[in-house]
């Protein structure tokens, strides 16, 4: 099954926007294979626009000269990616990732490059042009690089079919496709699936932005996709991160495997490089801010795809996305929830619980959103949902303070931050 648990990777775009290379990738990927593999995370991304030679940090490029092959199909521009030359494609590129043990995967937005219909360059495999199957009417607000496609015409998923067959051929194992949810494409999304199935090569799928996304959508998300964004970029912001606390609380309870409702990125690490906002910098977010972003992502069973720098970022954020506990619970447990949200004075109280698939453990989660610390009690029973009052008690993240005695979990739980630990009940 694709995607059995939530995906775990690192993608190019908080670092590089729109400007990657072939050499950061691969000192990328070479930091995750050597520090990270171990700990869950085999994924590398090279986000969008990956076809353009002349793609610069802060925008897109209007009527850019996109690299194309003959058939209107996206190629790597070869002065970012010089393994690509002589039509090699991702190829070379991504044999390198699966040497390293690694899975290889791409951005894509939704449609057809308008370049390919201006050449009315043909489809691949049919007697169709670009022209004929561009829809001009439905283009991305915010990005310049593509017509939309007109379903209702054959050679629309004829496109769709070439285009992922190559990908496939590449060893692509993971597409990002973008401009797909807001509005709701249901019949792009159908047919990106189907041209993946046509392709032969198991291959996950994500789906991208979240603007507004309705849990309406669950059972077609779930037919076609095994990972969906719920909301707009994320940065290294606070009101960000909080602002996603409702919405992991509204997707989690539909986690399940093979289907995935995407938090977005991790803005941890050294980000801005060259990327869409911001300067370069170190992620802005408090260590405590830091822990309860992946503390939540994996109580709430969101992919994890981290965005920052891995060979430029600090050794302490290395360790943060190494702690065991991210892959135990990411991977191991089953029915996260939130359990309770008390505004009180000062801030909010957040629990969160989810229990191990394989045994009695539970975790818990007890968040803190306002600017002091704050002396947190949770009754037990209420969380591991029995009328145990007793357990043994693991800290998740180095250096808390929480316990149980007397039939509470209590802690102190720092500002803007979490009291993350795993209890195993007691007779």
């Amino acid at each position: 099954m694709r995607a059995a648990t939530p995906p775990m990777g690192w993608n190019t775009w908080d670092s590089y926007g729109t400007t990657v290379t072939e050499e950061e990738v691969l000192a990328n990927a070479r930091v995750m294979a050597d520090r990270l593999l171990p700990h869950g995370w085999d994924t590398v991304v090279v986000d969008i626009a990956w076809y353009d030679p002349t793609a610069r940090s802060h925008g897109y490029n209007d009527g850019a000269p996109l690299e194309l092959d003959a058939f209107g199909r996206q190629m790597p521009a070869p002065n970012r990616f010089p393994s690509a030359a002589g039509c090699a494609g991702f190829g070379p590129l991504a044999a390198q990732v699966h040497a390293l043990g690694l899975r290889f995967g791409l951005h894509i937005m939704r449609g057809i490059p308008r370049l390919a219909v201006e050449r009315d360059l043909p489809i691949h495999g049919t007697g169709f042009t670009a022209a004929q199957v561009a829809d001009l009417d439905h283009v991305c607000a915010w990005n310049p690089d593509n017509y939309g496609l007109n379903h209702d015409h054959p050679g629309a998923q004829a496109y769709y079919d070439a285009q992922v067959a190559q990908f496939a051929a590449w060893g692509v194992d993971f597409i990002k496709a973008d401009d797909m949810q807001a509005p709701y494409y249901d019949r792009e999304i159908a047919a990106y699936a189907l041209a993946i199935e046509r392709s032969g090569r198991d291959i996950a799928l994500s789906l991208s932005p979240g603007t507004h996304l309705s849990t309406a959508h669950l059972p077609h998300l779930r037919e076609y996709a095994q990972m969906w964004r719920i909301s707009d970029d994320l940065w290294d912001r606070w009101e960000d991160l909080h602002a996603q606390f409702a919405r992991l609380a509204r997707w989690a309870p539909f986690q399940q495997a093979g289907g995935w409702a995407d938090a977005d990125m991790l803005p941890l690490g050294r980000i801005g490089i060259r990327a869409e906002r911001g300067e370069p910098r170190d992620c802005r977010l408090t260590l405590d801010e830091q822990r309860t972003m992946l503390s939540l992502w994996c109580m709430g069973r969101s992919p994890l795809m981290v965005g920052g720098d891995l060979p430029t970022s600090t050794p302490d954020t290395l360790e943060l996305l190494a702690t065991p506990a991210v892959a135990e619970v990411l991977q191991g447990s089953v029915d996260g929830r939130e359990l309770l949200r008390e505004p009180l004075p000062g801030g909010e109280l957040i629990v969160w619980a989810a229990r191990a698939a394989a045994s009695d453990r539970v975790y818990a989660a007890v968040f803190w959103t306002g600017d002091e610390p704050f002396q947190a009690s949770v009754a037990l029973p209420s969380i591991l949902g029995t009328a145990v009052h007793d357990a043994a008690l693991t800290d998740l993240w180095p250096g808390q303070t929480a316990e149980v005695q007397d039939g509470l979990l209590t802690a102190t739980v720092p500002s803007h931050g979490v009291a993350w630990v795993a209890l195993d009940p007691t007779a």
